[in-house]
C-alpha cells in the first residue's frame, strides 16, 4: 500500500472508516474507483480477494503481451512506435457455432496436428478430392475478401472489416482460420500503412489517405484458403497508389512463372527485381506457405533474392505467393502484442496473395478475382 491523493473526504472501501491508504495497482493504472481506499493495511488484506477484481481489464481491452494471447493491459505499452499508427481497443473474441467444423487450435490456440504433421518436411501432391475442397474453401475465400473490400471506406473500423468478414464465414459455414491460430483474437488480419502484416483488427477508424490490407482466411469443410489484397481508403497520395500497384505486379510476375520443374528460390529473384525497378523493398522475415487441410505447411516460399530454400514444383502442389513490399527499409519490427508486424522506419508497406495448385502447364489461382469483387484503384 502507498499514500495517494488527499484521502480526507474518502472512505475505507471495507469498513467505511476514515480512508489512509490507497490500492498501489489501482494508483500505478490511474483506476478512479471510490473501492480502492483503504483504511489500514489489514483492512486491505482482509478485502484483497475481492478487491483485485477491479484490476482485471474490460472484455474490450486491447491485447498487450510479451506472449501471444496471455497478458491484458488498460494502457498501451512502453515501445518506441515507428510510425504514426498506434494500436486501438478491440472488442471481445467472435463466436463461431458449434455446428460449424473447427480446426484443432480454435478452443485452445495450438494447432498441434500441423505442428506433428510430416506436411512441414514433406510436400505434399494433393489428390483429386482434396484439390476439390481446396477450390471450394478458396473461392468462399474471394468472395469474403470481397465483401470486406466492399465495406471500406473512411470513418470505418478494422473492427467492423472484422464483423464482415467473421459473419460471411460463419454465414457460409466456414471457420475464420485466424482465429485463435496461436492465440490471434480476431478472425482477420487487417494492416493499415506502416503495417507490414498480422495488424489486428481494433476501433481506429480508418482514415481519408490510409492504405489498409485485409488477409482472409477460411476453414471450409477441412481445407483452407488463404489469400489477401491492399486497399486505398478515400483520396490515397499517389506513392502508395504506385506502391500498392507494384506489389500487385510483384505477385502477378511470379505467378506467371510457375509450373512443374521450377525452383521455389526463383520467385524470390523475379519478385526482388520487380520491385528494385520501383525503388521498393522486399520483406525478408515472412514467406509464402504451402496450403491444404493445414493452415500451414511445407514448402516455405521467400520472396527475396538469392534465398537458398530447397525444392522444385510440381505438379498437384499447393502454396501461397504474398509479397510484402516496402517504399523504405525491408527491416520488421514487431508490436507488443507479439503479432503487428511494422516498418522499422514507419514507411508504408503493402502485400497481395493468392493461392496456386501447380498444374501440368503452369498454374491455376484458386483465389483469382471474380467478375463481381470490387475494382482495384487502378481499374476503376
Amino acid at each position: 500500500m502507498t499514500a495517494g491523493p488527499d484521502l480526507s473526504e474518502l472512505r475505507c472501501a471495507r469498513c467505511g472508516a476514515a480512508a489512509k491508504l490507497q490500492c498501489p495497482k489501482c494508483l500505478e493504472r490511474k483506476l478512479p474507483q471510490a473501492d480502492s481506499y483503504f483504511c489500514s493495511q489489514d483492512c486491505f488484506k482482509q478485502a484483497w480477494p475481492e478487491h483485485k477484481q477491479v484490476h482485471k481489464p474490460p472484455p474490450d481491452a486491447w491485447l498487450y503481451c510479451t506472449k501471444r494471447g496471455k497478458a491484458r493491459s488498460n494502457s498501451r505499452p512502453d515501445f518506441e512506435w515507428t510510425g504514426a499508427l498506434r494500436p486501438d481497443v478491440i472488442s471481445p473474441r467472435r463466436q463461431v457455432p458449434t455446428c460449424i467444423k473447427q480446426p484443432d487450435y480454435a478452443e485452445y490456440g495450438v494447432p498441434e496436428r500441423e505442428i506433428a504433421s510430416r506436411q512441414q518436411r514433406v510436400v505434399p501432391v494433393r489428390t483429386p478430392k482434396e484439390i476439390e475442397g481446396l477450390r471450394a474453401a478458396c473461392r468462399l475465400a474471394r468472395q469474403v475478401l470481397d465483401k470486406a473490400h466492399a465495406a471500406i471506406a473512411p470513418g470505418v473500423t478494422t473492427d467492423e472489416i472484422d464483423r464482415v468478414v467473421h459473419e460471411a464465414t460463419i454465414g457460409a459455414g466456414a471457420y475464420p482460420s485466424p482465429l485463435n491460430y496461436y492465440n490471434f483474437p480476431k478472425s482477420v488480419c487487417t494492416s493499415v500503412n506502416e503495417v507490414i502484416c498480422h495488424g489486428i483488427p481494433d476501433r481506429r477508424p480508418l482514415e481519408d489517405g490510409d492504405i489498409v490490407n485485409v488477409d482472409v482466411s477460411v476453414y471450409y469443410k477441412g481445407y483452407h484458403g488463404d489469400l489477401n489484397e491492399t486497399y486505398v481508403v478515400g483520396r490515397v497520395d499517389d506513392a502508395s497508389k504506385q506502391l500498392i500497384k507494384a506489389t500487385y505486379v510483384c505477385l502477378d510476375k511470379a505467378i506467371a512463372a510457375v509450373k512443374p520443374g521450377v525452383r521455389y528460390r526463383e520467385l524470390g529473384d523475379i519478385i526482388s527485381n520487380e520491385a528494385r525497378l520501383h525503388g521498393l523493398e522486399v520483406v525478408r522475415s515472412y514467406c509464402g506457405h504451402g496450403i491444404g487441410d493445414l493452415f500451414h505447411c511445407a514448402p516455405n516460399i521467400p520472396h527475396y533474392a538469392r534465398n537458398k530454400v530447397p525444392g522444385v514444383m510440381k505438379e498437384g502442389q499447393t502454396f501461397t505467393i504474398e509479397p510484402m513490399i516496402n517504399m523504405g527499409t525491408w527491416k520488421d519490427v514487431t508490436w507488443p502484442d507479439g503479432w503487428t508486424s511494422c516498418t522499422t522506419d514507419g514507411k508504408r508497406s503493402a502485400q497481395f496473395e493468392h493461392t496456386l495448385l501447380v498444374t501440368s502447364a503452369g498454374c491455376e489461382v484458386l483465389t483469382q478475382r471474380l467478375e463481381s469483387s470490387p475494382p482495384l484503384w487502378w481499374q476503376q
